[in-house]
């Protein structure tokens, strides 16, 4: 069966079960996801505090619905999911028209739309409705029913992960936790399971991959508790995978590292395309990205998406369904991920490791080494910089001055465009010297 069918077929089964950050819905979303990549469960326990969070309880729901003044059954959970608020109390009460549209949410600019609202943290219950369906509501007193339950439990991460040569990493990260949405939610856990399944097949993998589906912000903020400070350590590129599903251009978040190796990779590839692209620079808001960028992990965390989030009318609404998206699209952001990897895989080991000068108050006397580092005779040809050996001379200073453990060797050749050959070389003989070290 061909890729794209594959995808489409996981879609299908995926986009009616009623997910959200915890329970049996998003259990079984994560296990049919699980056929596709091999994810390890860690669960996190309710009342768990993560941070400035707390893990929330266990929410589950049988059934929910409205009884309008004639007897008919309205906004019905089994019907459409986005119908009941996320997270909504169990509620069994009758109450007038007046009072009842106090806890109705809808979209009167998308007459047609059920929008989709949450209320994780707050006891709250409540339904949502499209404008068209609101404006036909009767006055009459009508029965609200929500059979729910909110209990100890757990939230659930899954996380997967490729071994290579090192254990510098490459790091995907997706949510899986909206319901009944494709492009800002399915098509995001769906390329990043393919993706898998693409670069488990690389030959002579440098860098190790790993991969983590999470519900939104509780999710990566429980696996930043657990798991942050070793990613901090090991990360080289990261990116956050959603919103893939459609798209006329790209869109590029980059990372809050305005020089990471995320964003100079991912940049150097789109200009190479035929295909147009928009850049947006990083802010502290989105999805997931905004949790890795935080300062105390400033993780290199960008985002290659097809229409970015917020910036579509379907956006959080019942109309961001199958009818919106492409799977030629999402096998596009597929490639484009696996070659975004093939290029930092290229990139040798030690020039993602961060480097600081052993002597950093003044500039080392390098003329009085024997290891050939600086010319120990000066003229007037010695500041011609295009000769070969003032090149690497150069090289080496920019090293030296950079190298304050803040920057990648990578990062260095990029900022002085350098090329790799030679910051490569002029690496090696400061190390062999012991004038930088890890």
């Amino acid at each position: 069966m061909k890729i794209k069918k594959k995808i489409e077929n996981y879609f299908d089964r995926l986009f009616p079960i009623a997910r959200s950050i915890t329970g049996k819905d998003y259990q079984e979303s994560l296990n049919i996801i699980s056929e596709i990549i091999p994810l390890k469960k860690i669960n996190f326990k309710t009342g768990e505090k993560c941070f400035d969070w707390t893990v929330p309880k266990e929410w589950n729901v049988k059934e929910a619905y409205i009884i309008d003044p004639d007897g008919n059954k309205i906004l019905d959970f089994k019907e459409n999911n986005l119908h009941l608020m996320g997270y909504s109390i169990p509620v069994n009460k009758s109450l007038t028209l007046d009072k009842l549209k106090k806890k109705l949410y809808t979209i009167k600019e998308l007459p047609k739309a059920i929008p989709y609202v949450t209320s994780y943290y707050k006891r709250d219950w409540g339904f949502c409705i499209s404008y068209n369906q609101f404006k036909k509501l009767k006055k009459g007193i009508y029965k609200v029913f929500i059979k729910s339950t909110l209990t100890p439990g757990k939230l659930t991460i899954g996380i997967a992960d490729i071994k290579g040569r090192s254990k510098k990493t490459i790091f995907f990260s997706t949510y899986l936790c909206h319901p009944s949405m494709a492009h800002n939610e399915l098509s995001g856990p769906l390329v990043t399971a393919f993706l898998y399944q693409k670069l488990k097949k690389i030959k002579k993998l440098n860098y190790s991959i790993k991969f983590l589906f999470c519900p939104e912000n509780i999710g990566s903020i429980a696996f930043l508790k657990r798991f942050g400070n070793e990613l901090k350590k090991n990360i080289v590129a990261g990116y956050v995978i959603n919103c893939v599903g459609f798209g006329k251009s790209f869109f590029y978040k980059k990372s809050r590292k305005e020089n990471s190796l995320t964003n100079i990779i991912a940049l150097d590839y789109l200009k190479k395309q035929k295909y147009p692209y928009k850049i947006i620079d990083f802010f502290p808001a989105g999805s997931d990205e905004k949790q890795f960028s935080t300062p105390g992990f400033d993780l290199p965390i960008g985002l290659l998406m097809g229409q970015m989030y917020g910036t579509y009318k379907e956006y959080h609404t019942s109309l961001d369904n199958k009818d919106i998206i492409s799977f030629d699209t999402m096998l596009k952001i597929i490639n484009s991920y696996e070659n975004i990897v093939k290029k930092i895989n290229q990139i040798p080991i030690f020039l993602n490791e961060k480097y600081i000068s052993r002597i950093m108050k003044g500039s080392p006397q390098l003329s009085k080494s024997k290891t050939n580092l600086y010319p120990e005779t000066m003229s007037i040809n010695s500041y011609n910089f295009n000769k070969k050996l003032n090149k690497e001379v150069m090289s080496i200073l920019e090293i030296l001055n950079l190298s304050d453990g803040s920057n990648t060797l990578f990062e260095i050749a990029h900022k002085r465009n350098i090329s790799l050959s030679n910051i490569s070389s002029s690496a090696k003989k400061l190390i062999r010297t012991k004038y930088i070290k890890k």
